[in-house]
């Protein structure tokens, strides 16, 4: 069922597994998700009825938590960019509590790392 305020996660699972659905769920999730369309909007855009965009949005929406219960790659990715930001912490304090130039360099090479690694995903 379409809430009335969007679920924010379906962009987020639309980045992972986007590529699953057809062309015109495509077109829709992302006029809908990440354009803020309405429904009526989209179903001029694509030239088919409300109820249209609003199925094919909830066999789109159904698609992607399908491939999330099974592949858990968004899961996965959001655990890993908190396990990295921790990181970062960890070699903030080190680096701020030691006094030992060596070791507060090779922090400043761990949090770098992280920002990088952060970047990167």
């Amino acid at each position: 069922m379409i809430a009335t305020e969007k679920d924010l996660k379906i962009s987020y699972l639309y980045d992972f597994y986007g590529e699953i659905l057809s062309e015109k769920q495509q077109i829709a999730v992302e006029l809908y998700y990440n354009n803020d369309f309405s429904l009526s909007e989209v179903a001029q855009q694509l030239g088919i009825s409300r109820q249209g965009v609003r199925d094919s949005l909830k066999r789109s929406e159904s698609a992607l938590y399908d491939m999330e219960s099974k592949l858990g790659l968004a899961k996965r990715f959001g655990d890993m960019l908190e396990d990295v930001e921790k990181i970062k912490q960890n070699a903030l304090e080190i680096s701020s509590a030691d006094s030992d130039e060596t070791v507060r360099k090779l922090a400043k090479e761990i949090i770098d790392c992280a920002d990088e690694l952060a970047k990167n995903f």
